[in-house]
């Protein structure tokens, strides 16, 4: 009996996306055959199985302190052999490195990883009169990984941004700074029908706004 195939393996926007939200909110079971995915937006999940085109159910568990964590599961064993092919692991927290990800599609990719693990904000610098910052940022707790990611950027766009990692902290985060964070995120979201997570777009455009030049 051969192996369902639940997923097509065909390089798309959404495709490469999908494989950013892998890279950072998914996980590689260690069966060889499922491949689950969590998180706390339903919008997010939504998504995942979206770009995948899969219909899978969807499961909701609140924790103890009330915390709401939504999960999917999908089964295929050639997708799973394809990710690991890619570069992804089980277990890929503090191991994963580079992802084979097609040029053309890096910055769909990268949409996907701000959406599991980046962050944004924004602030007044009380330094500077009229100063408005705002970083963009990428965080992993593998050196390798954020180290390709800062290399594969640098490449596209001639951007350095910095690596940082508190003393207490197993995380590293790569951070760019506004003129570069402009240059960026002009790539993340090159169009306004890209699939992304809402929330963090919104809050992107809203401090886009606020900008004093």
């Amino acid at each position: 009996m051969k192996a369902l195939r639940k997923v097509k393996i065909v390089w798309s926007p959404n495709f490469a996306y999908v494989i950013g939200l892998i890279a950072t909110d998914g996980n590689l079971s260690s069966d060889g055959r499922h491949i689950n995915f969590a998180s706390k937006d339903e919008e997010q999940i939504e998504n995942f199985l979206a770009c995948l085109k899969c219909d899978n159910k969807i499961t909701k568990n609140i924790s103890g302190s009330g915390n709401l964590s939504l999960r999917v599961q999908i089964g295929d064993i050639h997708f799973y052999k394809f990710l690991l092919k890619i570069g992804l692991t089980p277990a890929k927290t503090k191991t994963l490195g580079k992802i084979k990800i097609p040029k053309k599609y890096f910055f769909d990719f990268l949409r996907g990883h701000f959406d599991g693990d980046g962050t944004f904000y924004s602030y007044f610098d009380p330094r500077w009169k009229n100063s408005y910052m705002f970083y963009t940022i990428f965080i992993s707790a593998s050196k390798d990984h954020i180290d390709w990611i800062r290399k594969e950027v640098t490449r596209h766009l001639g951007i350095l941004g910095h690596v940082t990692k508190a003393k207490t902290s197993s995380i590293y985060q790569l951070k760019y700074a506004k003129a570069d964070s402009l240059k960026l995120l002009g790539k993340i979201y090159y169009n306004n029908q890209v699939i992304c997570l809402s929330r963090k777009r919104e809050k992107i455009a809203l401090a886009l706004k606020k900008q004093i030049h």
